[in-house]
């Protein structure tokens, strides 16, 4: 892997896991993760996800087929090498309870001989970025911050020596309702700036269309039943399985991966209705008639009206096919489907 990459796509090719009582974990699943998106893993319990994110890093050896990172064998590597070039997220965050939460940050950069200075540096450099003041949480213990710090810290700690993966397994689970929300915008805000190919398991399948650029939705034994942008994903599952793994407010989920169709907005002069921005999504528009009690919005583009979106509107604009919508054919029965190709 070249050192010198923020991110590094990821290629999964007939990949296959079987325990040694005969059972089949993972059934030769293909795909091809593009370098600095967030792919999220999902289906129901004992799909295979979390194993195909440990195969990734080797905590798992794979019984069968490939897995490269930016181009290269993961299988060939050092393990230990291998281990410390990728961020690892869990749910119950692993910190180190008798070190600091810089000292925990700083792990993997020390354990790979980076300069004192350096290492403070960067660890100061990441607790910001997490939105922890390293002048006021630098010199804590993990057990005098709360879940949701704590959560902080690891991720901090996954990127303190740049790695070019970030695999994250159910790493918001285990916080408050309210409390996930708010690390899921962090994180979102985090990605923006960083630009890690990101692996992210999880069963919450509305976190995984708020995350995700690319969800791959897993049967049992990781067979994969379709792999797509959230908004595809919802618009047109491949089959049964995903339709109802979904759900049947698939809909209403669609809405907040759905832009503001601007170039279908209707003349705005002289209507009186409250506003939204242009970047907006059809579910804060409507978010913002049903407070206000209007049927219409003015959508606004830096301070000027550009034009004017109903109700009829959003529901048209469910309805039509969304960019790119190509939906991959997959079997009911559970059959893998052709590789993706992105």
């Amino acid at each position: 892997m070249d050192g010198t990459r923020s991110a590094a796509p990821i290629n999964l090719e007939n990949v296959r896991k079987q325990y040694p009582d005969g059972t089949v974990a993972v059934e030769g699943l293909s795909m091809d993760l593009a370098a600095g998106e967030t792919t999220v893993l999902i289906g129901p319990s004992g799909c295979g996800k979390s194993t195909v994110l440990r195969m990734i890093n080797r905590l798992i050896e794979p019984t069968g087929g490939t897995i490269r990172i930016d181009g290269t064998d993961v299988g060939r590597q050092d393990v230990d090498k291998l281990r410390r070039s990728i961020g690892y997220v869990i749910q119950n965050v692993g910190l180190f309870p008798h070190q600091t939460i810089r000292t925990n940050v700083g792990t993997v950069p020390r354990l790979i001989g980076w300069p004192k200075a350096k290492i403070k540096e960067r660890t100061d450099e990441l607790l910001s970025l997490v939105s922890l003041d390293p002048a006021r949480y630098g010199n804590r213990y993990p057990h005098e911050l709360s879940g949701g710090q704590r959560q902080r810290v690891g991720v901090a700690r996954a990127l303190a020596a740049d790695p070019v993966v970030l695999l994250m397994d159910e790493p918001f689970s285990a916080v408050d309702p309210i409390v996930r929300t708010r690390l899921q915008d962090e994180f979102r805000r985090l990605q923006e700036t960083v630009r890690k190919t990101v692996v992210l398991v999880t069963h919450d399948i509305d976190e995984a269309v708020r995350l995700g650029d690319r969800i791959a939705v897993l049967s049992e034994g990781g067979r994969l039943q379709q792999f797509a942008p959230p908004a595809e994903l919802l618009a047109s599952p491949a089959n049964d399985f995903v339709r109802e793994f979904v759900g049947g407010d698939r809909g209403i989920k669609l809405l907040a991966v759905t832009p503001i169709p601007r170039e279908k907005l209707r003349p705005a002069e002289g209507a009186v209705a409250p506003s939204v921005a242009a970047e907006s999504t059809l579910q804060e528009a409507l978010a913002v008639m049903l407070r206000e009690g209007s049927s219409q919005v003015v959508v606004q583009s830096n301070g000027t009206p550009a034009g004017l979106l109903t109700v009829d509107d959003i529901v048209a604009a469910l309805a039509a096919p969304q960019p790119g919508q190509q939906p991959e054919v997959v079997t009911t029965d559970g059959a893998q489907p052709s590789k993706p190709t992105r």
